[in-house]
């Protein structure tokens, strides 16, 4: 059988026409030669098929399913506790400031990545560092994110002062700015960790642990009463009231005046009254947010760690200020979740 045959063969059959096929049936039995006017007939045939329609690269990419990857808190199955709010959070805290009496909790002793909660505490020691928030420091190479490859508007080069750094990295959480922030600390960075963490130690931060200053590592972790502490000595301090609770702030970069906006949608709710915020989120910590807020006559730490959903702690935030206001006689006891 020649070669020619053999393609005639596999047109016909693709094509799929009765006479066609008995042809190639019979050419393949015999082994005899297709004649002339039958390969003209199949080459007719086949010119008259339309190629088929190539699918775009990015509608097949859009259909492959990647499965996501589980924060801690699903590894440790923190998110089977039931709780009479339906928090999507699996650890969540609710605190009255002035007395510390605890209104809300679920898994509020879980240790957990805090993403770029940790941006609070960093804020914190160098406001007591008494370092001049004048004093301009520069982007450098290393500002860059290797942790996690996150891009950032402060390109290399890029000179703010200390106080646009802290405020960009409180209310916008730009990485670079926040290990910026460390890197000019009196001895460096590794001098400023060890500060963040001695802080930690000093507010009885027992569960809490720092190896950076932006919340990239999923190394730097704590408790929801941990940060209660921390969210309640940050609110003392003004300056991070209102660069946390900032919604836009505009700086120049190089010739252009760039808009930074907060990453904390309640700012803009008429709503609220919230007087220290910070979220963060890295996959391994979900999406966290932390918030000093008066309601119902009360001023109210919230802590909110390790929600999945894109929008579920803003969603959450919500149904706990909901809570308190229609059930202030709830309040004591406090809830509590349950296994």
């Amino acid at each position: 059988m020649t070669l020619r045959t053999v393609l005639a063969a596999f047109a016909v059959t693709c094509l799929a026409l009765p006479v066609q096929e008995a042809a190639a049936a019979t050419a393949a039995t015999t082994s005899k030669p297709v004649k002339k006017s039958a390969q003209k007939q199949v080459a007719k045939e086949v010119r008259k098929v339309k190629p088929a329609s190539r699918i775009p690269r990015k509608a097949v990419a859009s259909v492959v399913e990647v499965a996501a990857k589980p924060t801690f808190g699903q590894l440790y199955g923190l998110h089977a506790a039931a709780d009479p709010l339906d928090l999507k959070s699996s650890v969540a805290l609710v605190m009255d400031q002035d007395t510390n009496e605890v209104l809300f909790s679920k898994n509020s002793q879980a240790v957990l990545p805090i993403a770029s909660i940790t941006k609070l505490m960093t804020a914190l020691v160098v406001v007591e560092a008494g370092q001049s928030l004048d004093e301009k420091l520069t982007i450098s190479d290393e500002d860059i994110d290797t942790e996690k490859g996150t891009r950032s508007r402060l390109v290399v080069g890029t000179t703010l002062t200390r106080g646009e750094m802290m405020h960009l990295a409180l209310m916008s959480s730009e990485n670079r700015a926040a290990n910026a922030l460390g890197r000019h600390y009196p001895g460096g960075l590794e001098v400023f960790v060890a500060a963040m963490n001695q802080k930690a130690q000093a507010l009885g931060m027992r569960d809490t642990h720092y190896v950076e200053p932006t919340g990239l590592s999923s190394r730097n972790q704590s408790s929801a009463n941990d940060l209660a502490a921390l969210v309640k000595v940050a609110h003392e301090v003004p300056l991070l009231r209102e660069l946390s609770t900032s919604r836009e702030h505009q700086v120049a970069l190089g010739r252009r005046q760039v808009q930074f906006h907060s990453t904390n949608g309640l700012l803009s709710s008429k709503s609220w009254d919230i007087g220290l915020q910070k979220t963060g989120f890295i996959n391994e910590a979900g999406r966290c947010l932390v918030m000093q807020a008066r309601m119902a006559g009360r001023k109210v730490i919230m802590v909110l760690l390790d929600s999945t959903g894109k929008y579920s702690r803003i969603g959450d935030a919500e149904r706990v200020r909901k809570w308190v206001l229609s059930n202030p006689a709830a309040l004591t006891p406090p809830l509590k979740a349950v296994l």
